[in-house]
């Protein structure tokens, strides 16, 4: 059920309709932030092709902290004024960056990134932290990917929300 799909420009909508259609799956009845973040992280892993690295990092009141995600080892600690992540956290807006190095305060995990999509997480208001995925590819994201890649954090943002008991 949960398996690579192949991938064309065309068919990123259709990728992203799949991935959101398996997403629910997998986390329907789990509440956890952490499970769900890793099996999260390890289903875009596996199903998005030309990325090196997916994760999230989780704001802990102070800073963006790095949580689940697969890929190289990476930064543990990002300020809210820095990078790709500070960026998408402080302004709570999605961050598509084609050339990493051309944007201003890059923080380069893996010299390997060359373009990167960054979305800020919220729950009741509160900002939860960003999803990240990094591309060895230059303008390997786009706003097929931005609408997708936000309607997969939505799915995850919501599954968080514990039914009353």
């Amino acid at each position: 059920m949960f398996e690579a799909a192949t991938f064309s420009a065309e068919s990123k909508p259709e990728l992203y309709r799949q991935l959101a259609a398996q997403m629910k799956a997998l986390l329907t009845d789990e509440y956890d932030l952490i499970a769900n973040a890793a099996n999260f992280s390890a289903l875009v892993w596996q199903a998005v092709p030309d990325i090196n690295w997916a994760g999230f990092y989780l704001f802990d009141g102070r800073e963006l902290v790095l949580g689940p995600f697969q890929g190289k080892p990476a930064c543990v600690r990002i300020a809210l004024e820095r990078g790709v992540c500070g960026a998408a956290a402080s302004s709570r807006e999605t961050q598509v960056v084609p050339d990493v190095h051309a944007f201003p305060g890059h923080i380069a995990c893996d010299a390997a990134s060359r373009s990167e999509i960054v979305v800020p997480l919220e729950r009741n208001g509160a900002l939860l932290g960003v999803w990240d995925v990094d591309s060895p590819t230059p303008g390997r994201f786009d706003d097929e990917d931005r609408a997708g890649m936000e309607a997969l954090c939505q799915i995850f943002t919501e599954s968080l929300n514990a039914p009353p008991r």
